[in-house]
């Protein structure tokens, strides 16, 4: 509560918490990143996919075929966990290696039409987990969070 009193909660609703908890911006989002984290791996676990995996298709998906460095940039995934996780969308046939014409020490990677269908998939996947998680917020709300947190990962330096 804004007024510094704790949560008076009823019987039926959830325990009472400590109004510096309440407050705490710091834990709400860890809060509710936590819940959010929780929903997407359960929902992409449920089609055999990753996070990862929807970071790299969705890259190769905007910016077309890319290496596994720059798509490690791009992504935020380090390149030793690229490695990985392009291997295992190359096994579901969902990329596709090939030499780098300018340096064949180099792979170029291309999201196959296989893999251009999971995206589409995952998209929608995710759009509904998005719904469930935001779903007390109204659109011009959803997308002021999304300002604010866009801001916030900005600030910090992380890759999106």
């Amino acid at each position: 509560m804004s007024d510094g009193t704790p949560d008076m909660a009823s019987s039926t609703d959830r325990p009472a918490t400590a109004a510096r908890l309440r407050n705490l911006g710091t834990r709400l989002l860890s809060l509710a990143a936590i819940h959010s984290d929780r929903l997407v791996n359960e929902e992409l676990a449920r089609v055999g996919a990753r996070k990862w995996h929807y970071a790299v298709l969705a890259t190769l998906d905007e910016f077309g075929p890319a290496s596994q460095s720059e798509l490690s940039r791009r992504t935020g995934i380090h390149r030793s966990d690229m490695v990985a996780v392009i291997n295992e969308l190359a096994d579901q046939g969902r990329v596709e290696r090939s030499p780098n014409p300018a340096d064949r020490r180099q792979n170029i990677i291309a999201v196959t039409e296989q893999g251009h269908r999971l995206i589409l998939e995952l998209d929608s996947l995710l759009a509904e987990v998005e719904n469930v998680v935001l779903a007390p917020l109204n659109p011009s709300e959803r997308e002021e969070l999304t300002r604010l947190l866009a801001a916030l990962v900005d600030h910090h330096g992380r890759s999106m």
